[in-house]
């Protein structure tokens, strides 16, 4: 099952690159999709079938689901017209991956509590997400970007979780699917409001 994380670990964080480096919206809710599947297959290989389940279906079917059924509705353009620069998204994303290698290093402690490369993949993931919302211009995506920074958190509280634990992962996971469902509606009806998701075009708001 060892082998069964690495490679997991390692896929993910491909996937993070590859999520940074995208300018077409349908790849980025297929990447997020793919992100949930990863997760449920980590934990599975963490003898955690119950939650496995539960991530898989919030994270790999319903949640990419609501986004691409939002995308539909929406008439979301196809390619993205990003705030940061896609070279300089992924080059900071890069550079997270090599801050948190270096972290992983100097922690000494860690080794007894994170498997290798858990830790890095975990606050790899959490960059992503950061540069997802602050570098990306539609509503749409920032909710793309809010999940995977909650992904990476969810990483890090892999292996904190015990049977006790597992029920409150649970209810942080029944959280996040109410903010992002919550998050749709919203964007739902700003897309019936105005003519665009752009947040960018908020500045050109007055009193």
């Amino acid at each position: 099952m060892e082998s069964v994380l690495q490679t997991c670990l390692f896929l993910l964080m491909l996937n993070n690159l590859l999520m940074l480096g995208t300018t077409r919206l349908m790849w980025l809710i297929r990447l997020t999709a793919f992100q949930g599947i990863l997760l449920a297959a980590m934990l599975l290989s963490m003898d955690h079938g119950l939650l496995a389940f539960a991530v898989l279906l919030i994270k790999g079917v319903i949640l990419p689901g609501l986004l691409w059924r939002t995308r539909a509705q929406l008439h979301a353009h196809k390619r993205m017209k990003p705030r940061l620069h896609i070279a300089l998204g992924v080059l900071a994303g890069m550079a997270g991956l090599v801050f948190s290698l270096w972290l992983e290093a100097r922690l000494l402690t860690l080794p007894a509590l994170f498997p290798p490369l858990l830790l890095p993949t975990a606050l790899t993931t959490l960059f992503a997400g950061l540069i997802l919302v602050v570098g990306r211009t539609t509503a749409l995506t920032q909710v793309i970007g809010y999940l995977v920074a909650e992904n990476g958190i969810f990483l890090l509280g892999m292996p904190l979780m015990t049977a006790g634990t597992m029920w409150f992962e649970l209810a942080l996971l029944l959280d996040v699917f109410v903010a992002v469902f919550v998050m749709g509606i919203a964007i739902n009806h700003i897309g019936n409001t105005f003519e665009s998701i752009d947040v960018g075009r908020f500045r050109s708001l007055r009193d």
